[in-house]
């Protein structure tokens, strides 16, 4: 252990540059007044194109996409979206911020993200949305899912948050469904610190976004009478042009991404206990972050796994517990059903950790990381 405990490895970190400093030092310097919009402006257009859009806009975090995303298509009380079971609860909690029902299904083995199938499954008269997630950079098989949505005339919401740079066969992460959402927080492929992305190709639909997010006034009003009360999503300026400087450095952030996983691929090769991130037929993933689900029976569970990672310096992150299992969720009826129905997310989740995948990573340090994960497992087998 000694021969490994060097510096500490942190589990993410952004690319930052010279470029980045640029936008920002301008914007802190002269975004203001008449051109408090214009790096606004420039970073939407460029995400837009880059992922395929007609509308974008820049918000304070993916939460608030979503959030804005079900309150303008009009979903609330009564109401039930389904979403999958593993992910951040930052998907789940705009279902309960309008009121309705978040339904759980389950995912697919290799992927790790949701199936056509189990979504079918939970399909009832009350579903008014679909959430599909892009999870830790993977995709789900978008065509059968937007076709069984539209089948059942549904709107599908992409929660792009960790697919920036993403593919599914050949079309970006985020260029799915009724309207995208990304996140920018600081552990993201793109950062602009915090912040996210709402994105559509529905005129009408973005319209009423704009108009909900901005405290329920219409786009350019200046009297100051509102004639809804909405909400306040707004990202500043400096943060707009870090995001500008980012999507400008898409290609090269991807390709870095990937030769980090490519390392961790190399060096974990030998290790056939262990099984990293899949890509199901027709993706390309981002890797966002590198995961390792440790096999069956082993006997540390997640956080014992942390724990023993940090004594090699090393910094850790769960997998994400399913939410059906979070207390926030657990008393609900749908929650016991998932419990009782999405065998996949329980079998996988209690095993997974999310290993040292930010931008600052060297070969070395992935060499490090898969010597900790090697003796941590013989250890413990």
């Amino acid at each position: 252990m000694n021969q490994l405990l060097q510096k500490s490895i942190p589990v993410a970190g952004p690319s930052i540059t010279a470029r980045e400093v640029e936008y920002v030092r301008d914007a802190a310097q002269n975004a203001w007044g008449e051109n408090a919009n214009v790096y606004h402006a420039r970073f939407e257009a460029a995400f837009a194109s880059a992922v395929n859009r007609r509308y974008a806009m820049a918000l304070p975090s993916c939460t608030a996409g979503l959030h804005l995303a079900l309150a303008a298509l009009g979903i609330g009380a009564g109401d039930e979206v389904i979403v999958p079971d593993v992910t951040w609860i930052a998907t789940v909690a705009p279902v309960s911020y309008v009121g309705a029902t978040p339904v759980f299904a389950d995912m697919d083995p290799v992927g790790w993200c949701v199936t056509s199938e189990s979504l079918a499954a939970c399909i009832t008269p009350r579903t008014r949305a679909i959430i599909a997630v892009d999870l830790y950079g993977a995709m789900p098989a978008m065509d059968e899912i937007l076709e069984l949505a539209a089948c059942h005339n549904i709107p599908v919401i992409e929660d792009a948050a960790e697919a920036a740079g993403s593919r599914y066969r050949g079309k970006p992460a985020g260029s799915f469904g009724h309207a995208s959402v990304f996140s920018f927080h600081g552990s993201k492929t793109l950062t602009t610190g915090e912040g996210g992305m709402l994105l559509t190709d529905d005129a009408d639909f973005f319209a009423r976004c704009q108009f909900l997010r901005d405290h329920g006034r219409v786009p350019g009003d200046v009297s100051f009478r509102s004639t809804e009360v909405a909400f306040k999503y707004k990202m500043s300026a400096m943060q707009a042009a870090m995001g500008l400087a980012q999507v400008e450095r898409l290609d090269e952030l991807l390709t870095r991404k990937r030769e980090i996983f490519g390392w961790y691929r190399e060096y974990l090769a030998d290790t056939l206990t262990i099984t990293l991130n899949g890509e199901d037929d027709g993706v390309l993933s981002s890797f966002w972050m590198v995961t390792a689900i440790f096999p069956k029976g082993f006997r540390l569970d997640k956080p014992a796994l942390m724990a023993a990672f940090k004594e090699y310096g090393v910094a850790t992150r769960p997998m994400f517990d399913p939410l059906s299992d979070l207390p926030a969720f657990s008393a609900m009826p749908q929650a016991a059903a998932a419990r009782a129905r999405n065998r996949v997310s329980y079998e996988i989740a209690p095993r997974g950790i999310n290993l040292p995948s930010g931008f600052n990573l060297t070969r070395e340090d992935v060499m490090r990381v898969c010597a900790a994960l090697k003796e941590i497992l013989h250890k413990n087998a």
